[in-house]
């Protein structure tokens, strides 16, 4: 994770662990030099450009091997005004050093960086061995609406990391999750854990569509029949 003070960074990345390691303290590096530079935090979009030309760059010359990772970048942008350090003073409020008046600024981000330096912006991303199942599951979301609610969220990104897991169910893991919220929301604009109540009710959910329908249909079934014996 990144903190950038107001605004927060979080990247997942798979493939070659000591390339994910340097990919990440490269991003640090990034995103002081931006403090430096800027005198403020470096926003979701731009950090994803920077780190998409220095993978890239790495496809160029015979002297390096491009990465053999592929890294998902996530944000949030302030919403609220970012002061700069060591400000004097307010400055413009629109135009020419300002904001620009009925623009929305900050926000959630969401961008995957391919080994070629290549990357996009997404609603919803994954990256790994199950992807493709992951993939699959979160189109029936349509995340482009924006209707989803940041609990609903939780539980069906616990049940796709479930199904993703399908093809290796005999080996065991453990669940872990964090979420981000707008300065209004639960999170009030930082990157945190899921609280262990919610993250629970999103395990158990999940196991339970694992499950499967056929499963509650047993057990009632089981208990009809024991009931019946009973009687008898």
């Amino acid at each position: 994770m990144i903190q950038r003070l107001l605004t927060w960074e979080f990247q997942v990345c798979s493939g070659l662990v000591p390339d994910s390691r340097h990919f990440v303290s490269r991003a640090r590096d990034e995103a002081a030099s931006w403090r430096e530079v800027y005198k403020s935090p470096i926003s979701t979009p731009d950090l994803a450009s920077r780190m998409g030309g220095y993978l890239q760059a790495y496809t160029l010359y015979s002297s390096v091997r491009p990465f053999g990772i592929t890294g998902i970048i996530g944000g949030f942008d302030s919403q609220l005004p970012v002061p700069v350090d060591g400000e004097v003073g307010s400055g413009p409020k629109t135009g020419s050093g300002g904001k620009v008046e009925g623009k929305s600024y900050g926000g959630p981000g969401l961008y995957m960086i391919e080994p070629s330096g290549q990357y996009w912006g997404y609603y919803g991303a994954a990256t790994g061995k199950g992807r493709q199942a992951a993939k699959g599951e979160m189109e029936k979301l349509n995340l482009s609406e924006g209707a989803l609610s940041l609990r609903d969220g939780v539980m069906e990104a616990a049940k796709i990391i479930y199904v993703a897991h399908e093809e290796n169910k005999d080996k065991d893991f453990e669940l872990e999750m964090t979420w981000i919220s707008n300065h209004d929301g639960p999170t009030k604009g930082l990157h945190v854990e899921v609280p262990k109540e919610l993250l629970a009710e999103a395990e158990a959910a999940a196991k339970k569509h694992m499950d499967g329908p056929d499963s509650d249909d047993e057990e009632e079934k089981k208990k009809d029949d024991s009931a019946d014996k009973m009687e008898e």
